[in-house]
């Protein structure tokens, strides 16, 4: 099986390489040299266009930062819609508008191509250590047949539903993680304010109901005041204003959601867009007056 890898950042970049520990022949492109290099010295092979990466694999991996970016990396001139063959397989990781995993769906099918939507969760550690988790939405023979592939960059390999089903599951997920940062945040300062320490606190309460994946991977980044992204803000925002979107296109209220869309767009305006989502904790450290953690 010939692969295609279009988006080597923060996460693609860990991604491709897993698959080339798996044994994967792995044809990459980007606009950043530097990371294709970085893949190509593990073994994989450089192409010039997404065209070129589509002439040359059986499956297209794409790992970008939104719906527009995905399209233009698939349908624009030298895209790689214009060297794929009939038959081959679209894997898009990225995470976007179900609607538009929907539409490029049919655009893909009308060329004998089909697709499935598979965006992931974990951030840039998993994505190195290949224990991301992966949503997937697609027809079941295509999913079955990719399995494994996929399951060489991932923990947790799970089939939801139909094409647009994985991007719709990936928003729960980044709604469940935003909130979960911000009650973090708001419990810290509560405690910071109130003189106890908040490494204790977490110690207390981390193996009890309110502990989470999300509090242990967070708690330690900012008691630490680490702030440096795993996963930035500014992707974060991108993934609420889809899950809003998509909210008010089928008519339901996230209300929650919305308030911790307008705490990340403050912390933009702030200019910490490229920090880690953790930094949620500025926000209410700026409008207590008081710094948590290590000073």
């Amino acid at each position: 099986m010939k692969v295609g890898f279009i988006g080597l950042g923060i996460m693609g970049k860990p991604m491709s390489k897993n698959l080339l520990k798996a044994g994967y022949d792995l044809t990459v492109f980007d606009f950043n040299k530097a990371a294709v290099d970085d893949v190509v010295a593990n073994g994989a092979k450089a192409a010039s266009s997404g065209k070129e990466v589509g002439e040359n694999v059986d499956v297209l991996i794409t790992m970008l930062p939104n719906s527009p970016h995905v399209k233009s990396a698939l349908f624009d001139k030298n895209g790689a819609a214009e060297g794929l063959k009939k038959g081959a397989v679209v894997i898009d990781m990225s995470s976007i508008n179900p609607v538009e995993s929907q539409n490029i769906n049919k655009k893909l099918a009308e060329l004998g191509i089909e697709f499935l939507d598979a965006p992931v969760s974990g951030g840039e550690p998993k994505a190195i250590d290949g224990t991301i988790s992966v949503m997937v939405g697609g027809r079941q023979e295509i999913f079955d047949k990719y399995y494994d592939l996929i399951k060489a960059m991932a923990g947790s390999v799970v089939r939801v539903g139909d094409v647009g089903a994985g991007n719709t599951t990936k928003l729960a997920n980044q709604i469940i993680v935003a909130l979960n940062i911000a009650a973090l945040s708001e419990a810290f300062v509560l405690c910071e304010k109130a003189k106890v320490d908040p490494q204790l606190v977490f110690d207390a309460i981390k193996g009890g109901l309110a502990g989470s994946t999300v509090m242990n991977a967070k708690a330690p980044m900012m008691i630490n005041r680490n702030f440096e992204p795993g996963f930035r803000i500014e992707l974060h925002i991108k993934d609420l204003q889809n899950a809003l979107d998509t909210s008010h296109a089928i008519n339901v209220s996230l209300p929650l959601t919305a308030q911790v869309m307008e705490i990340m767009q403050a912390l933009k305006v702030d200019g910490r867009e490229t920090k880690d989502h953790s930094a949620i904790l500025n926000y209410y450290e700026k409008i207590n007056n008081v710094i948590v953690g290590k000073k």
